[in-house]
């Protein structure tokens, strides 16, 4: 897993005027550090579905905060000489816990849970009453909700296997993992609430859940052009289409007040959400810029070998072209 660091330079456009969607001042640097940190040879070794949710709510990292780190598919046992012990495992999700905002060994703590052999096992597993006895949990987004508690809030997608070939499960579910404020792992008290934002294919299109991304809009988490909404994105079908949906931030469990962006107006209907753009992938993030612009970070393709960047004017679009981040350069 390489990590790299996006510089994303500040415009002097005006936030009334009509910003640019086709260019955009960065550059991308080796975070050498992280690689270091994220290169392990024993316990946990790699994991992926990698999102980060900063405890204390606000999304700017500083030296006295932790950062949550959510991993589904994950890799534990050892590796020595470049070759993978026997005993490995994997499992199906597992988190780490970053202690400030330095890339050092010494802050940060991996943790599964173990089953009754002491041997690595999934954190979070489906106990909801729609979950199937064989399900499990891919982890999606989430955050801190200071309105409601500061309870940690997190997307997760309910699994099931449907066959033995490769690619052989399917998503069948979406659910909200509740975690109450202070809570520390392996989290045993805890709540799993099924959500309507799962969608099922249909002729017209492939499924499609919610999670993939948050960007949460409120003063209290520092954005810079609060509404008081949280903004959760989706991506549907193998054309990895993005959708938009919000809530007021505080009534996040109410689904009768969730909103989705229909291409001219938030629609009460999940299933009248539309695309407000495509090529992109289950894990993405929305970053707020200096100018009043929104910064879409995806894998283009989902499974692509190039990330991608698209300008948007809000939270929900209009978003331009993609603008393919180059290691090494600097583009204007």
């Amino acid at each position: 897993m390489k990590t790299l660091l996006l510089l994303l330079c500040g415009f002097t456009t005006h936030r009334d005027s009509l910003p640019e969607l086709t260019q955009l001042d960065y550059k991308v640097v080796s975070a050498t550090e992280w690689n270091n940190l994220f290169t392990r040879h024993s316990g946990w070794f790699g994991g992926d579905g990698i999102f980060t949710i900063p405890m204390n709510g606000v999304d700017t990292a500083h030296a006295n905060d932790s950062t949550l780190i959510l991993f589904s598919d994950t890799m534990t046992g050892d590796i020595k000489a470049g070759k993978l012990q026997p005993g490995f495992s994997m499992i199906h999700n597992s988190v780490a816990i970053l202690n400030g905002n330095a890339p050092l060994e010494k802050n940060i703590r991996f943790y599964w849970n173990l089953d009754s052999k002491g041997r690595p096992a999934t954190l979070f597993e489906p106990h909801t009453p729609a979950a199937g006895k064989d399900d499990y949990y891919w982890l999606g987004d989430g955050f801190v909700n200071a309105a409601v508690k500061h309870n940690t809030y997190i997307f997760a997608y309910r699994i099931r296997n449907i066959s033995r070939e490769d690619f052989g499960f399917a998503e069948v579910g979406n659910v909200l993992i509740v975690l109450p404020a202070g809570s520390k792992p392996p989290f045993k008290a805890y709540r799993q609430i099924d959500t309507p934002l799962f969608l099922p294919a249909d002729s017209s299109h492939g499924s499609g859940s919610f999670g993939g991304a948050v960007f949460v809009n409120t003063k209290e988490a520092g954005a810079p052009y609060p509404d008081g909404y949280v903004y959760v994105y989706g991506v549907r079908g193998q054309e990895k289409a993005v959708l938009v949906a919000r809530v007021p931030v505080a009534e996040v469990e109410n689904f009768g007040r969730w909103r989705y962006w229909d291409g001219h107006q938030w629609n009460a209907d999940i299933r009248q959400a539309a695309a407000v753009t495509e090529h992109a992938s289950n894990e993405l993030s929305l970053t707020p810029l200096k100018d009043g612009r929104y910064a879409l970070v995806f894998q283009v393709d989902g499974m692509g070998t190039a990330v991608g960047l698209r300008l948007g004017l809000t939270p929900a679009g209009p978003f331009g072209p993609i603008i393919l981040l180059k290691y090494g350069n600097a583009r204007k």
